[in-house]
């Protein structure tokens, strides 16, 4: 369908057939479907300590390949307009390698679903997370075979830069002192939009003054990235745009403590960790 594959990149990990992927995918949706069943009549759990370390090495993940993009890109003289797949020899390997750590982190963020699943916080598990989640570890197979250097360096780095601030913001709010410090999530969603425009401004920059990458994949990305585009826009009119109802506002009572200018319950259910000390 692709036509043939990138020969620089086999005999890579996971690259060579497409079933470990496809496997990989499947047991991800089946975890979540039979994990919330499971979890439906049992306590959630806290994995408060699991949480600090997984989203720790999700950070460091992120901040290695952000770097090493930045200096194999710097290094072959990469064209931010356009660039194709051959040009830059050895800095164009050296991407690609980076390019297969990105693509293998996405496997590794399923765990960001497993861990909404045993702490029952199902109101996490949105379509726009399950659709995200799933479907970029399924395309960058499809990069990594294809087309696994050249233009396709810009949103990893992008998103590599995201993730940073992303997970040491996650990592930080299961650590009940920290909350107060958190006042920047909606700041992160609107970092997160315009990574996604960004790079669709990117892709599409190619396709009107082309440098020899592939013409499909450049339209290709340009639409998932317009379909992420909408659900995030969804996403952040349904959280930060909502006005409250005149029954909300009267719930809350004058004498109310408020500190650092946020109600204290805030504190307790920051980014969705409530901190119930029955369960912990």
């Amino acid at each position: 369908m692709f036509g043939p594959r990138d020969p620089r990149v086999r005999g890579w990990f996971l690259l060579d057939s497409y079933l470990p992927t496809f496997f990989l995918t499947g047991v991800y949706l089946l975890c979540i479907w039979l994990g919330t069943k499971f979890m439906k009549d049992r306590p959630p759990f806290s994995l408060r300590t699991h949480l600090i370390v997984y989203n720790l090495g999700i950070t460091l993940l992120s901040l290695y390949m952000l770097i090493e993009l930045i200096l194999a890109t710097w290094e072959g003289g990469y064209n931010l307009q356009c660039q194709n797949l051959h040009s830059a020899g050895e800095a164009d390997i050296r991407v690609a390698k980076v390019l297969w750590w990105y693509y293998f982190s996405k496997v590794i963020e399923f765990m960001d679903t497993i861990f909404f699943v045993l702490r029952k916080k199902s109101s996490q598990i949105t379509f726009l997370h399950v659709y995200h989640h799933a479907t970029m570890f399924n395309i960058w197979w499809c990069v990594l075979n294809w087309i696994p250097c050249g233009q396709s360096f810009f949103g990893p780095t992008l998103n590599s830069f995201i993730h940073v601030l992303m997970y040491s913001y996650y990592g930080l709010s299961v650590i009940p002192s920290m909350r107060k410090y958190l006042w920047w999530k909606k700041y992160l969603t609107q970092a997160q939009l315009i990574q996604f425009l960004l790079t669709i401004v990117h892709t599409l920059s190619a396709a009107v003054k082309p440098c020899g990458f592939p013409f499909g994949c450049l339209m290709f990305q340009s639409s998932y990235m317009a379909t992420l585009v909408i659900l995030f826009v969804n996403f952040y009119i349904k959280t930060y745009r909502k006005t409250p109802s005149r029954t909300a506002t009267k719930e809350i009572p004058v004498t109310t403590e408020i500190k650092n200018g946020f109600h204290k319950d805030y504190f307790a259910a920051a980014n969705g960790f409530l901190d119930n000390k029955k369960a912990q």
